[in-house]
This record gives C-alpha cells, sequence and structure tokens, in this order.
C-alpha cells in the first residue's frame, strides 16, 4: 500500500480533487494507494513521515526538509488529459523508487 499525502489551502476542495484523481489514475495502473487530503498549513515532519509521497498543489516552504518523493499535482486540476499525465507519470516514477506496488 502506497501512502500519498495531498495538501492545499483549505484542504477542502483541491487537495480532495487531487485525491480523487490520484486514487482513480493509479488504482486503474494497477496501485493500491491510500490518499489523504488536508491543510497544507497542519503538515509538520511527523505527520509527513507517515507517507510515502507528497503530492502537493504548489511549491511550498514547509518549513523543514522533506524525505519523501514531491510531486506538484496542481495541473490535475485543469481537468485536461494531456495537462494530469504528467503528473501521474512523476508519481508512478516517485511510487517505482520506493520498491512498493
Amino acid at each position: 500500500m502506497i501512502k500519498i499525502l495531498a495538501a492545499c489551502g483549505a484542504g477542502v476542495n483541491s487537495s480532495h480533487q487531487i485525491k480523487s484523481a490520484l486514487e482513480e489514475e493509479l488504482a486503474k495502473r494497477g496501485y493500491q494507494i491510500q490518499c489523504d487530503a488536508v491543510m497544507i498549513k497542519d503538515i509538520n515532519e511527523d505527520m509527513l513521515s507517515h507517507y510515502d509521497i507528497f503530492a502537493q498543489i504548489a511549491n511550498t516552504d514547509l518549513g523543514f526538509e522533506i524525505h519523501i518523493p514531491v510531486v506538484d499535482a496542481g495541473a490535475i486540476l485543469y481537468r485536461i488529459p494531456a495537462m494530469a499525465e504528467p503528473v501521474y507519470e512523476q508519481i508512478e516514477s516517485a511510487i517505482k523508487t520506493l520498491a512498493k506496488s
């Protein structure tokens, strides 16, 4: 099981859209994932340590070093397959580096 954390400003709309899109697309690609959506301001080092990948809506300085793969997932929100595909490919590439599936 791959654990992904999606985050946006309010933790309500955009992060949930990213969560849904990642869960749907990665399931089609044969991966078992769990994606959670939170407010960016609530992320701390301890929280992030429980995830394999961080899918942020935009490049964000959290004030600490991140030790897991980070993917800017905001392009998913445009709902244009050609823009979302590179995000899915980056997530899939990150999963492959984890040696999990």
